[in-house]
């Protein structure tokens, strides 16, 4: 046995450990390893207690043994399969971000951002993950045909996604209500009076899109009102879509009198269309977005929207990731975000 296993706890020159902060604080070895490690799973008063007895006992993690027991790398990847374009364009990606950043601020997580815009980048990074680089991975935009959730299913990494693939995703996501906020704006323009309501959507290999779609589909079953083909403009959540979109749809029913679309951005591309078409926003069309983001109120008019909680959702992925590297092997959680409308002048 060494000299320093021979020392009685607390003795000159002991390197104070986990079970006497957790004697001192009163609580379970996990409880100490959980505050320790950032995660949210712990009560205030735990926590608080946990933090006394650490800096009464000025311990300090021993950072590089741990790394070598658990595989441990104290960082996250948060995985954007998009082009650049789209991450420093659309103001969703960076509220992800800022979420998450946040939620992170107060452990001891790295976080890494890496794009994967092609086949090559997709194979480095399921190269990367399988040599345990990451404790875990946060996803966003997530497409149908997407592997990287099925080589982190397969790898057994702890991954959260912002949305899901479909009904019966396995991994754990935080999501918002896509298809009740599109049923409530479509219900807002109903209301209004409109009667010739067309739609603007994400790409439909997206979830989240396919339900924007949906409840506008629902909304306006509700007053036993047709859906119409020629009134649904398909595009792929950016401004240049949208406004391809709305110029398709001036061309093919120009008697539309509103317009919902699936995202801010693609709003204001449509909006740009209408005004080139001479068309007035709100009097001759009604206009309506989806995120409620920073795009929303610097439109002129400024944009009613559906306003999720994107901040908030990156805040909960990081939360949840956090608690799945805690605890291996706990249940995943998947979690449905509600939505709210925010009505401004463009309807």
């Amino acid at each position: 046995m060494s000299s320093s296993a021979q020392r009685p706890a607390g003795g000159p020159g002991a390197r104070p450990t986990l079970e006497e902060v957790a004697a001192l604080a009163g609580v379970g070895r996990g409880t100490v390893s959980r505050v320790i490690n950032g995660s949210p799973r712990v009560s205030e008063r735990a926590r608080a207690a946990v933090e006394r007895a650490v800096a009464e006992l000025g311990y300090v993690p021993n950072r590089a043994a741990r790394t070598l027991v658990t595989s441990r790398t104290d960082a996250i990847a948060l995985v954007v399969p998009e082009a650049e374009t789209r991450l420093f364009s659309e103001p969703y990606f960076a509220d992800i971000i800022s979420g998450v950043s946040a939620e992170l601020a107060d452990t001891d997580m790295q976080l890494l951002l890496v794009l994967v815009r092609d086949q090559r980048e997709r194979e480095r990074l399921s190269a990367y993950l399988r040599a345990q680089r990451v404790d875990g991975v946060l996803l966003v935009a997530v497409h149908r045909d997407d592997p990287l959730p099925g080589v982190l299913e397969d790898l057994g990494i702890p991954a959260v996604l912002a949305g899901r693939r479909g009904e019966h995703e396995p991994l754990g996501y935080v999501a918002a209500d896509n298809a009740g906020g599109a049923r409530m704006a479509v219900r807002h323009l109903l209301r209004r009076g409109c009667q010739r309501i067309a739609t603007i959507t994400g790409p439909l290999d997206m979830e989240g899109a396919q339900a924007r779609l949906a409840g506008y589909r629902e909304a306006l079953a509700e007053q036993d009102m047709a859906f119409r083909e020629e009134l649904v403009g398909y595009a792929d959540f950016t401004e240049r879509g949208g406004r391809a979109a709305m110029t398709e749809l001036l061309a093919r029913a120009p008697e539309l009198d509103a317009v919902f679309c699936a995202s801010d951005v693609m709003a204001a591309g449509a909006l740009q269309v209408l005004r080139a078409a001479g068309r007035r926003v709100p009097q001759d069309v009604a206009l309506v977005g989806f995120d409620d983001s920073i795009v929303a109120r610097h439109t002129d008019p400024p944009l009613t929207s559906v306003r999720q909680p994107i901040e908030g959702m990156g805040r909960l992925m990081a939360r949840q990731l956090l608690d799945e590297i805690a605890e291996p092997g706990r249940a995943r959680r998947q979690q449905v975000l509600a939505t709210e409308l925010v009505v401004r002048e463009s309807a």
